[in-house]
């Protein structure tokens, strides 16, 4: 049995799935805010749960938010910052008793895709999360790659391509930097660009009923993520860009994005299929449980 966890900001979730891939169960609890020994014991517990239920012990993968420094081996690059600097490579493990793996939550995503999901069998994966933030990850032949800093895939804070006059010089990040992709295209962002307060959801919604300002928006962050996505498609030419996160369910995308990214593609064809994910919102914990490979 594989158990994968899911160390978000809102709800930590766990998921145990047996040797041929079946869910066998899943439980989720919130996250402690800014709390880290009581985010340790909160994993520990919905661990000891899962087991307890399934009757048997199981290895564990973890998908963070953030990464594990290979220099230091603590987190670094979380966005739940009462994490950063933290030896949760070193506590967890002891707590749990046995070798666990991390890695981060987008490559967790990226992963389970590759195995199971929207983009299994491709050997070139990039998997791209719109939601809060914005997240990549890479898997290689059913491998998800870390990368000598553990950055692989970090697409979300490169500069946004090919930037307009009235895209510089962007937003501010909280990485520090400005312009950052993920300024420009997170749900946040897509908002910003509205009005300020409209959901995404709501944007697409006044769309359809023929508000132009909406329509803009949602053309300007199409024209966007194109060029974002041809950078990829320049530097690692992937069979698949699976796309998750809220911002996925954009159904224009799937058509929009591809036609837009030709221009930006240093090729003299562009064959990269974009697809949404298949398991959605549990892509992340199913990957984490896939760290362990099978």
């Amino acid at each position: 049995m594989r158990i994968g966890v899911d160390l978000g900001g809102t709800k930590i979730e766990a998921i145990a799935i047996a040797r041929d891939g079946r869910e066998l169960l899943r439980r989720r609890v919130p996250t402690p805010r800014g709390g880290y020994d009581a985010t340790l014991a909160a994993i520990v517990a919905l661990v000891s749960d899962v087991e307890r239920i399934a009757g048997e012990r199981g290895s564990v993968g973890i998908g963070i938010p953030g990464a594990i420094s290979p220099a230091t081996r603590l987190v670094k690059n979380a966005n739940s910052t009462w994490l950063i600097g933290r030896p949760l490579a070193k506590d967890l493990p002891r707590l749990l008793d046995r070798e666990v793996r991390f890695a981060n939550d987008a490559n967790c995503f990226a992963l389970s895709e590759a195995t199971d999901g929207a983009a299994a069998g491709q050997a070139i994966v990039f998997g791209a999360i719109l939601g809060t933030g914005v997240g990549g990850g890479v898997v290689i032949d059913g491998r998800a790659i870390v990368g000598a800093d553990a950055i692989a895939g970090e697409w979300g804070h490169n500069p946004l391509p090919a930037p307009r006059d009235d895209e510089r010089p962007g937003p501010a990040c909280y990485c520090g930097r400005r312009g950052c992709i993920e300024t420009f295209l997170s749900g946040p962002a897509l908002t910003a660009d509205y009005d300020g307060v409209t959901s995404g959801d709501e944007i697409v919604r006044r769309a359809a009923a023929g508000d132009g300002q909406a329509e803009s928006a949602l053309v300007r962050y199409e024209d966007r993520l194109a060029r974002a996505l041809a950078t990829v498609i320049n530097i690692l030419d992937p069979h698949v860009i699976v796309l998750g996160g809220g911002l996925s369910n954009l159904d224009r995308l799937y058509a929009s994005v591809p036609r837009l990214w030709a221009t930006h593609v240093f090729s003299d064809r562009a064959v990269t299929h974009l697809v949404r994910a298949k398991h959605g919102d549990s892509s992340g914990v199913r990957g984490a449980a896939w760290l362990w490979e099978p």
